[in-house]
């Protein structure tokens, strides 16, 4: 993906990394078969659980998110020596970009030069920052400044320059023209947020993300990272080359002749190929388990909801227990290390997800009294016809969506120093999060009232009922929309919190992952698979203490109403204790 690699792989080399992949899997697999019975009978306890009363106000569609296909002329700089060379790029719905030679090769159907997909990548705009980054990747000797001659062209004055990088993959250095940099918005591609993974609540989703963040605890990585954007074999190969980027750099950077800049681009494009090699073996390794994943999906869900109630009880036995054990601890590490900075980070993230909540407000507001607008001046207008249509685009629109998306990335800097004390690195994918609410909001909000219009609406109305029939759409949308915007952001605000906290919470108990299941309650087993397990039952214990703390400062904040209090069972943390552990609720992985 990406450039190709000046330092193919060899033959030991494949092999190596093969063996590092299955060995991988070997460990992993089975921290996912045991999340997939938990993730199950979270699933069907908040199926069968008490319902939200308060609910979603708004018509929410079925669709999946939409990311526009973009296209337009880029010059990339490629080849060896590297020159800058005009292609015609094509950004797919997907995130991955393609360049071909000419916008006539691309639309007769010819293949591509090249293509990356985007995942993970971060995108720098000052040439000055990444020869910086090369720097510091490969420092150069002032011996060494003759050889740089090559890279001469990254000193070169570029306008409009686009410099994508990532840790482990091809660096991708692109010019663009101003009316290109139109064709390319930055949100819809260029850092691509949450994919249908990180979006999904079904219960296999949950349990391999769950799996991940279970993987790494053992390994000693407890904080939350930006490492779960993308596909399941996406997310794996990136766990396994984070944890061989120190030796393969150092053994690659090494062997690899020249000065500073230009081995540091060498290097990034044998990483590239290492890349290459441990994604298609992921992908391989989870396209052979996916039989035996259904087939035990197929199995638990029978039976837990056969034996949902004995289970729960064990549980809830098992959470009495272990709350009685650990809740001084608990409180003495949430009193000394979370209580000094919940007020300040509460605040700060409340305050991002407000404004962006405004900016979907505003632009909902527009499009709604543009539409109004077009009514009276003409009901039954082709020119009305296609307002309808765009209104109902807006939330696939990025550029109309780009106010929303700032809004959420305002505060990025100030929620990243707050939240480093808890050796949380995932700020990015929490800001992806907010822009992913706006754009389901909105697209709930313009679903709802197309609806309503379209019921409302008939031919035996004239212009000027038709359009007072609008105006009371409006005003509906408008306080459904206000319903759902206070869920959204209790919800919102407590699960981010709830995220930077509890694996820092967690690692300073210095419990470990590799628990024995409680010999008191026994374990219910699943085509020997465990449902219930002692480390399951203490991250919701935990989780309970924690989120008691976090609905408090919320509740502070906002205002103890009926309806804030309501909200605390609809959370995207799952299974969480209160009281003393004899109600479960479900609230999400």
């Amino acid at each position: 993906m990406g450039a190709q690699p000046s330092c193919p792989l060899g033959r030991r080399q494949r092999q190596q990394l093969q063996g590092q992949v299955d060995g991988m899997l070997r460990t992993f697999l089975p921290c996912y078969r045991r999340q997939l019975a938990a993730a199950v009978l979270r699933h069907i306890s908040q199926e069968l659980g008490p319902q939200d009363p308060a609910g979603c106000q708004l018509s929410h569609t079925k669709k999946l998110p939409r990311v526009r296909e973009h296209q337009g002329p880029l010059t990339l700089l490629q080849g060896h020596p590297p020159q800058w060379q005009p292609t015609f790029c094509v950004l797919r719905g997907d995130g991955r970009l393609e360049w071909f030679s000419h916008k006539e090769n691309y639309e007769s159907g010819g293949r591509p030069l090249g293509f990356a997909a985007l995942t993970g990548y971060t995108l720098l705009t000052s040439q000055r920052e990444y020869l910086c980054l090369l720097d510091d990747l490969c420092p150069s000797s002032s011996g060494d400044l003759a050889l740089e001659e090559p890279l001469r062209v990254l000193e070169e004055p570029v306008s409009f320059a686009l410099f994508l990088v990532h840790p482990f993959r091809a660096h991708l250095c692109l010019e663009a023209r101003p009316a290109g940099c139109a064709g390319l918005p930055e949100r819809s591609g260029l850092l691509i947020g949450p994919s249908v993974l990180q979006r999904s609540r079904a219960p296999a989703a949950c349990a391999f993300l769950d799996a991940v963040l279970l993987y790494r605890r053992r390994r000693g990585h407890a904080g939350g990272d930006d490492g779960i954007l993308g596909s399941d074999a996406e997310v794996l190969s990136a766990e396994l080359m984070r944890e061989l980027l120190p030796g393969l750099r150092a053994q690659t950077l090494r062997s690899l002749r020249g000065a500073g800049r230009a081995r540091a681009r060498a290097c990034a494009e044998f990483l590239d190929a290492v890349h290459t090699a441990v994604l298609a073996w992921a992908s391989s390794g989870l396209r052979a388990f996916q039989p035996e994943k259904d087939a035990l999906l197929a199995a638990l869900e029978r039976m837990v909801r056969a034996d949902l109630e004995q289970i729960l009880q064990q549980r809830a036995l098992g959470a009495r227990r272990i709350e009685t054990e650990i809740q001084g601890a608990v409180e003495a590490c949430l009193c000394q290390k979370v209580d000094p900075q919940l007020p300040q980070l509460t605040l700060a993230l409340l305050s991002s997800v407000e404004a962006t909540l405004r900016a979907v407000w505003t632009l909902l507001i527009q499009g709604m009294d543009r539409l109004c607008h077009y009514l009276r001046k003409n009901p039954s207008g082709t020119r009305l016809c296609r307002e309808v249509y765009e209104f109902g685009e807006i939330p696939w629109d990025p550029e109309l969506m780009q106010a929303c998306y700032r809004e959420a990335e305002r505060n990025h800097s100030h929620l990243v120093q707050l939240a480093k004390p808890f050796d949380f690195l995932g700020m990015r994918s929490l800001v992806f999060g907010a822009q992913d609410l706006a754009q389901q909001l909105m697209a709930a909000a313009v679903t709802t009232f197309l609806q309503l219009a379209d019921q409302c609406l008939t031919s035996a109305l004239d212009r000027s009922q038709a359009a007072e029939q609008l105006g009371k759409v409006r005003g509906l949308v408008l306080k459904k929309f206000t319903s759902d915007s206070e869920t959204t952001r209790w919800r919102f605000t407590r699960d981010c919190l709830l995220g930077i906290f509890w694996p820092f919470v967690w690692s300073q108990l210095g419990l470990r992952c590799n628990l024995e299941p409680p010999e008191v309650d026994g374990d219910i087993l699943a085509m020997g698979w465990q449902v219930l397990t002692t480390e399951g039952v203490y991250r919701d214990v935990i989780q309970g203490l924690l989120l008691q703390r976090i609905d408090r400062e919320l509740k502070k904040i906002l205002g103890a109403s009926d309806r804030a209090c309501s909200l605390a069972d609809c959370s995207v943390a799952q299974w969480v204790q209160e009281g003393a552990g004899e109600h479960l609720t479900d609230s999400g992985p």
